[in-house]
C-alpha cells in the first residue's frame, strides 16, 4: 500500500507542476496485494472451518491433564456436568414434566409400533432404554426421546417390502433391529466425523412438504383401525388406499368401531385445540390420549364390544426389554438392506431431532452442538437395537409438552423411562381390551399438527423454487410412497443448488444520483449508466461449473449494450468494469474464462477493469499472472475510484 501511496503522490505532484491543483484531484484507493499464504496453513484453515468451525476443543486449552480428562468425560456424558448442580427444585419440575409426557407417550408408543408393523410392546420398549441412554449422553434439556410417527411409518413401509410382517414375523423383526442398529451407526459416524452439515441438504421447504405428506399418508393408513376394516391395502399412496376404503364400504366397515374412533378423535382434537389456545391448559392435551385409552378400554371391557367386531389389542407381552443382539443381521445378504433402510430412516430422524434442538435452543438462547447430539442419538439407537427397540429420535409433540411443563434437565427422560418400565412390569395386561380405533385416533390427532400450512404459505410468498420442492415432496409422499417423497425433496433441493451454482446472477450497475454508490439498475430504477463504461457485478464464486456461463453472459450484456448505443448514436463502450466483491473464490477454470474474456475484449478495443477482488481471489489473480495481464492500474478498490480514474482517459 505504501508503494501505491507514493505513486499516487507522484501523480499529484506531476499534476501540480503542470498547472493543476492537488486539492482538486480525488484520492484513489488502490487495492492492496495481501501477502502470500502458506499452503499448509491455508489447508489447515479450510479443514478447520469445514469440520471444526465451532472450535470444540476451546474449553481444553491451557488446562492441566486431570482437568482435560474430566472435561473429556463430561463431553461424552453431560449428566456429570449438570448433575453436580442438580437440586430438589429441579427434580420437582422434571418429575411433573416426566409424568406428563409418560401419560402421552404410553398410548402413543403402542400406536406407533403398529405403524412400524411391530407388536405393541416394542413401542414401550423403545421408550424405556433409549431415554435412559440419551439422559446420560444428550445435552438438550427439552428434547423427549421415543418413537415418532413419520420415522415409524417410514421404517414399516421400507421393511414390509422385504418381509411380510405377519407371515415372516421373525425375519421382519430381525430386519427392524438391524435397520435400527445401522441407523445408530450412521448417526454415530456422522457425529464423530463432524459431518452434521450433511443434514442441511434436507432443505426446510422439503422437510415441510415431506412431513405434511407423511401426515396425510399416516392419517389414511389409520382409516383401517378407525373404520374397523379387516382387509386393507399394503400400499401407502392415496389412490390405492381410497380404493381399498370405498371397496369395503358395505361389508368391511364396523359401525361400533366408527362410533368409538370418531368420538374419541373429536375429544382428542378438542383437547389439543384447548391446549393451543390457552397454554395453561396444555395438561389437558397431554393426558387426553391416556384418558381416551382408559375410558375406551373400560367401555369395551364392560360391553364386550370385541364380540361385535371391534378390534382390540388383545395381548401385550409383560416384562422389560429382552436382549436382541442375537437377532441383528451382522452377516449375510440382509446386512446391506438393513444398512440402506437404517441410513434413510436415520437421516430423517436426525433432521427431526436437530430441528427440535434448534427450535427450543433458540427460545432459551442455548448453544446446540449438533455433532454431539448425533453421537448421543447414535448410541441411543445402537444400544436400543440390542434391547428390542426400533428407531427413536426426538418427538416434536413430547418435546413441546416437556418445555411447557417446565422441564429443567434431561432427568425428565429418566422419569419417562421409569414410568414406562413400571407399565411394562405391571400395567400391560390392562391394555388387552384397548380398541385399535383409539390407537388410530391418537395417531391421527398427533400427526395432523405436522401439516404446517402457515409455513407453506410463507414458502410460497418467499421463494417459488422452495415451494416447488415443498409440493414435490408432499405430492411424492401422498401419491407414491414416503421414501419417494423424501427422494423428490432431496433431488429438488440439489437441483436448486445446482442451478444457483451454474447460473449465478449477473447484474448491470448504475450510479445512484448525488452519491458515489453504484447499485443494480433493475432494483434502483433511478440509477444511471456511466457513458463509455459498462459496470457488471457477479454474485457468485467463479468455478468450473459456471465460469463459461459467466463469460458468455457478460459478453451478451456487452453486445446488447453496444447495440443500443449504436441505435442511439451514442458513445461506444470503452471499459468493462467487473465488480467482484461477491466473488468469494476463483478456480483455474474461472481464471481461464477471465483470460478468454480479456482476449475477446481486446479484439473489440475494450479494456477490462476489476473492482474489489477479495483476498483469496486477488492471490490467485497474481499467482496466475492474470493481474499482470489486466494491469495493476486496472484493479481498483471501488467502482467510484475506477470511474473517476478512467473518465479522463476515455475518447470523446
Amino acid at each position: 500500500m505504501s508503494a501505491n501511496r507514493i505513486a499516487d503522490e507522484a501523480d499529484i505532484s506531476s499534476a501540480v507542476s503542470s498547472g493543476g491543483h492537488a486539492d482538486s484531484l480525488p484520492y484513489v484507493h488502490k487495492v492492496g496485494v495481501p501477502p502470500k499464504q502458506n499452503l499448509l496453513n491455508e489447508i489447515k484453515f479450510t479443514f478447520k472451518e469445514t469440520l471444526f468451525h465451532d472450535d470444540p476443543l476451546r474449553s481444553f486449552k491451557d488446562q492441566p491433564i486431570a482437568r482435560k480428562l474430566l472435561l473429556g468425560i463430561q463431553a461424552i456424558f453431560p449428566i456429570l456436568d449438570w448433575g453436580r448442580r442438580y437440586d430438589l427444585s429441579m427434580f420437582r419440575a422434571d418429575l411433573i414434566a416426566g409424568l406428563t409426557i409418560a401419560s402421552l407417550c404410553i398410548p402413543q408408543d403402542i400406536a406407533y409400533s403398529k405403524l412400524a408393523n411391530l407388536d405393541p410392546q416394542y413401542g414401550l420398549y423403545s421408550s424405556f432404554v433409549p431415554p435412559l441412554i440419551y439422559a446420560l449422553m444428550g445435552s438438550l434439556r427439552y428434547i423427549a426421546i421415543g418413537p415418532v410417527a413419520v420415522v415409524s411409518l417410514l421404517l414399516g413401509t421400507l421393511l414390509q417390502k422385504e418381509f411380510d410382517p405377519e407371515l415372516q414375523k421373525v425375519e421382519y423383526q430381525r430386519l427392524a433391529f438391524t435397520a435400527t442398529f445401522f441407523t445408530g451407526t450412521t448417526q454415530f459416524a456422522l457425529g464423530c466425523f463432524r459431518l452434521g452439515f450433511l443434514i442441511d441438504f434436507l432443505s426446510y421447504a422439503g422437510v415441510v412438504g415431506f412431513k405434511a405428506g407423511a401426515a396425510i399418508t399416516i392419517t389414511l393408513q389409520q382409516l383401517r383401525g378407525l373404520l374397523g376394516m379387516q382387509n386393507f391395502t399394503k400400499k401407502t399412496g392415496i389412490i390405492p388406499v381410497m380404493k381399498s376404503v370405498w371397496s369395503n364400504v358395505h361389508h368391511g366397515w364396523n359401525w361400533e368401531t366408527i362410533v368409538i374412533g370418531v368420538t374419541f378423535l373429536v375429544f382428542l382434537l378438542l383437547a389439543k385445540y384447548m391446549g393451543k389456545k390457552n397454554k395453561k391448559l396444555f395438561m389437558i392435551a397431554a393426558i387426553s390420549p391416556l384418558i381416551s385409552v382408559v375410558v375406551s378400554t373400560f367401555f369395551v371391557y364392560i360391553t364386550h364390544a370385541e364380540r361385535k367386531g371391534v378390534q382390540i389389542v388383545n395381548h401385550i407381552t409383560k416384562g422389560i426389554n429382552p436382549s436382541s443382539v442375537h437377532l441383528i443381521y451382522f452377516t449375510g445378504s440382509h446386512v446391506a438392506t438393513g444398512f440402506r433402510i437404517g441410513a434413510v430412516a436415520g437421516m430423517v430422524a436426525l433432521a427431526e431431532a436437530v430441528a427440535i434442538g434448534r427450535s427450543f435452543g433458540a427460545k432459551k438462547d442455548h448453544h446446540i452442538d449438533g455433532n454431539r447430539e448425533m453421537v448421543a442419538l447414535g448410541c441411543t439407537n445402537i444400544i436400543g437395537s440390542m434391547t428390542s427397540c426400533f428407531i427413536t429420535t426426538g418427538s416434536f409433540s413430547r418435546s413441546a409438552i416437556n418445555y411447557m411443563a417446565g422441564c429443567k434437565t434431561a432427568m425428565s427422560n429418566i422419569i419417562i423411562s421409569c414410568v414406562v418400565c413400571l407399565t411394562l412390569l405391571v400395567i400391560t395386561p390392562l391394555f388387552k381390551y384397548t380398541p385399535n380405533a383409539i390407537l388410530a385416533s391418537i395417531i391421527i390427532s398427533a400427526v395432523l399438527g405436522l401439516v404446517d400450512y402457515e409455513a407453506m404459505i410463507l414458502i410460497w410468498k418467499t421463494d417459488k423454487f422452495d415451494f416447488i420442492a415443498c409440493m414435490g415432496a408432499f405430492l411424492g409422499v401422498i401419491f407414491s410412497s414416503i421414501e419417494i417423497g423424501l427422494l423428490v425433496a432431496v433431488c429438488i433441493s440439489f437441483a436448486k443448488i445446482f442451478l444457483q451454482v451454474t447460473r449465478p446472477r449477473i447484474v448491470v450497475l448504475g450510479k445512484i444520483p448525488r452519491t458515489t454508490v453504484y447499485r443494480d439498475m433493475e432494483q434502483y430504477t433511478e440509477a444511471t449508466k456511466v457513458p463509455g463504461v459498462l459496470i457488471v457485478r457477479v454474485d457468485s464464486a467463479i468455478y468450473f461449473s459456471n465460469s463459461n456461463y459467466i463469460k458468455e453472459r457478460v459478453l451478451r450484456l456487452l453486445a446488447d449494450e453496444e447495440e443500443q448505443l449504436q441505435e442511439k448514436n451514442q458513445q461506444r463502450i470503452q471499459y468493462l468494469i467487473i465488480e467482484m466483491s461477491s466473488v468469494v473464490d476463483l478456480d483455474t477454470s474461472g481464471i481461464h474464462s477471465m483470460e478468454d474474456l480479456f482476449k475477446s475484449l481486446q479484439k473489440r478495443d475494450i479494456h477490462l477493469v476489476l473492482v474489489n477482488p477479495g483476498q483469496s481471489v486477488l492471490l490467485k489473480l497474481h499467482a496466475s499472472g492474470l493481474a499482470t495481464t489486466v494491469g495493476d492500474d486496472n484493479v481498483f478498490l471501488t467502482v467510484e475510484d475506477a470511474v473517476t480514474t478512467l473518465a479522463p482517459k476515455m475518447e470523446p
